[in-house]
């Protein structure tokens, strides 16, 4: 693991406990609104087969499961062992037609054969895999290797407005009220001041389309939310 692997790795084996709701009170509950948006893009296909990369908590699965077919295999990832433990705990109280499968995992050397997943999607964790991230070419090889042709790639993460008075407003959120109440609840200042700043300088959407071009899917479509200040990406292999 690398130093910067590291750093994040321990960030998000720090902040399980209070993740939820952080989450929930900063981005004022939108957040569950527009995972179950990502949820409902990524089966727009009827995918049989759904990988939940970086799961985190396992709120995009748990939409996934919830909304797919009875016949549909949702599979949840993330190398955070207290993140997979809240997010079976989660889905044990809940009735659903099929239970997500949790497994631990790195998205350097996904687990999975080639082709395996007709679609991947991924909430809130986009930032973590390519924000000043040495391994993020290796990151997208490893998605598109396990995509099956046609298969698709959801992505929802925050973005850049290009309102410039949006953009102002929403950085200042970031810098202050986000950074500072972070680390007051979870009593996690790295985690926090890192999400902040991750946020804050992340690729704006027509730099992520251009990312994901490069990378090799052959086309991507954009969905701007909060007046561009969030967006969903659907990119197809």
């Amino acid at each position: 693991m690398t130093g910067e692997e590291k750093n994040l790795y321990d960030i998000f084996t720090a902040v399980p406990d209070k993740y939820d709701l952080i989450n929930c009170i900063f981005t004022w509950g939108l957040d569950k609104k527009w995972r179950l948006e990502a949820a409902r893009t990524c089966l727009e296909t009827r995918p049989e087969t759904i990988l939940d990369l970086c799961c985190g908590t396992g709120d995009l699965s748990i939409r996934l499961a919830q909304l797919a077919a009875p016949d549909t295999s949702v599979t949840g990832l993330d190398y955070s062992q207290p993140m997979l433990e809240k997010a079976q705990e989660k889905t044990a109280r809940l009735h659903l037609k099929k239970q997500p499968v949790f497994i631990k995992g790195d998205v350097a050397d996904l687990p999975f054969p080639d082709g395996h997943f007709d679609c991947i999607g991924i909430s809130f964790a986009f930032r973590n895999l390519t924000y000043k991230n040495p391994l993020t070419q290796r990151y997208l090889a490893e998605i598109l290797r396990v995509l099956k042709p046609g298969g698709r790639f959801v992505i929802v993460e925050s973005s850049q407005s290009s309102n410039l008075l949006i953009r102002k407003l929403d950085h200042l959120y970031l810098r202050t009220f986000v950074r500072w109440m972070g680390s007051l609840i979870s009593g996690n200042k790295p985690a926090y001041t890192y999400l902040s700043e991750s946020a804050r300088k992340f690729y704006n959407a027509e730099e992520l389309v251009d990312l994901l071009i490069k990378t090799g899917f052959r086309k991507v479509s954009v969905k701007k939310l909060l007046f561009g200040a969030t967006a969903i990406h659907t990119a197809v292999k």
